[in-house]
């Protein structure tokens, strides 16, 4: 969980004026007592009505509200046909989150805003990412998060198949494809490949530390070598072949 999320939900919890201890705290957000100490003392040094201390409980006086989100028209317009493209292009955990997102978003928007989300008419069709490939993504998604190495079985347009070892870098989605490009330990080099290629997607069970030129940083210099013109990331790379 991210520090701004647990800072959030630390607030929520103390809604409603009740005591709650840093070992409540630590044990719904699955941090330590410490952290949820350092937590605390920045939330008050901010100005948030938290009462208490270590070892006895927290509380927080009645009447503290998070301030309501404030977007424009243009900004809620772009947040809706983002979520909504996410859940048709994406990865399952990706579709999902960005509905959650947007309920969230919905929920602390001042009344006259909030109709906005319900009336911003931009679509998109429900289901164009198959199911297998939607758990694809979201596994890639995790291992580069996780920097875990991947083993796959590829396939190339013809069907031919090759086992690799892969340090995932970045997902790129092109209108219709989603290319994966990593560090690829068999031919040495960098590599993009189709999840509509990957036959099965498995983790090595090892993990991996940032090398100097095997980053993703390292990845777009190569390419606007390769392009022979300035950085430019919306260039497609080329697309691994099994065997290749």
């Amino acid at each position: 969980m991210r520090r701004a999320d647990r800072l959030f939900q630390i607030v929520q919890h103390l809604r409603g004026g009740r005591l709650v201890t840093a070992r409540m705290l630590g044990e719904w957000l699955e941090v330590s007592e410490r952290t949820v100490y350092r937590d605390i003392a920045d939330l008050q040094s901010t100005g948030v009505p938290i009462d208490g201390e270590a070892g006895v409980g927290y509380i927080m006086r009645s009447g503290y509200d998070l301030p309501p989100l404030m977007f424009t028209r243009d900004e809620i317009v772009a947040l809706v046909a983002g979520a909504r493209m996410v859940r048709a292009f994406g990865g399952a955990t990706m579709a999902r989150s960005a509905e959650e997102a947007l309920v969230k978003i919905g929920a602390v928007l001042p009344d006259s805003e909030r109709d906005h989300i319900s009336r911003t008419e931009i679509h998109a069709p429900l289901y164009v990412v198959s199911q297998a490939d939607r758990e694809a993504i979201d596994a890639i998604e995790r291992a580069i998060d996780a920097r875990q190495v991947l083993s796959l079985d590829y396939r190339d347009e013809a069907g031919r198949s090759s086992m690799r070892d892969v340090r995932p870098l970045g997902l790129w989605f092109w209108g219709k494809v989603w290319t994966l490009v990593a560090w690829c330990e068999l031919r040495g080099d960098f590599r993009a490949f189709r999840i509509d290629r990957i036959a099965e997607l498995d983790p090595a069970g090892r993990a991996f530390k940032p090398e100097r030129g095997k980053q993703l940083a390292d990845f777009y210099r190569a390419m606007e070598m390769q392009q022979g013109g300035g950085p430019d990331r919306t260039r497609r790379p080329s697309v691994d072949a099994a065997g290749a």
